[in-house]
């Protein structure tokens, strides 16, 4: 279930980062100062946000995990990640053209606001982690009741995750890759 979370994290990262870069070269309505500082405070207050939304939601479900049966339908951490890029490629192409043109009215402001989500959905996938080691075993989410585009993990369709144990599949707690073989 982190793995969706955090499958976001990476391209609005980098998608910011380059935004605000390149947001940098052009001076704007505003000037590079104020837009630099206004870009690290939306960074800030974005972060936070998308950190701590929905919290409760995940605790409740979390809370209601029962173990994965073998009719349910689990995916590899590569294909998860995968299918939620490709079922969000356009927002993500449209998030970046909008930060490169609020660049020339505020520099950088944009793309620090596109990277401030990403760092928050990291942030996000953190706490599922830790949740995930204190409980030892790894939460997941229904492949069917995922949206159209293999996202919203605590969407109305997901009416309780999955467990296994802390060694089963490919991502460690968080929705990291596993860096080592696992023992069973």
């Amino acid at each position: 279930m982190a793995v969706v979370v955090r499958a976001g994290a990476g391209p609005l990262w980098w998608l910011g980062v380059f935004a605000a870069g390149i947001g940098v070269l052009v001076p704007g309505l505003t000037g590079r100062r104020i837009g630099v500082l206004a870009g690290a405070a939306l960074f800030i207050v974005a972060a936070a946000v998308v950190a701590y939304a929905r919290r409760k939601r995940y605790t409740a479900l979390t809370r209601s995990a029962a173990r994965a049966g073998k009719h349910d339908v689990l995916q590899d951490r590569a294909v998860t990640a995968r299918n939620w890029r490709r079922g969000h490629r356009w927002w993500l192409a449209l998030a970046f053209a909008a930060a490169l043109g609020g660049a020339f009215a505020v520099p950088a402001a944009g793309g620090m606001l596109l990277a401030g989500c990403g760092a928050g959905l990291w942030l996000k996938a953190g706490w599922l982690g830790r949740r995930e080691r204190a409980e030892n075993a790894l939460l997941w989410v229904r492949v069917d009741w995922l949206d159209g585009r293999a996202g919203r993990p605590a969407g109305k369709a997901v009416k309780a995750y999955r467990s296994t144990g802390i060694a089963a599949g490919d991502a460690a707690p968080g929705g990291a890759r596993r860096r080592t073989a696992a023992l069973v």
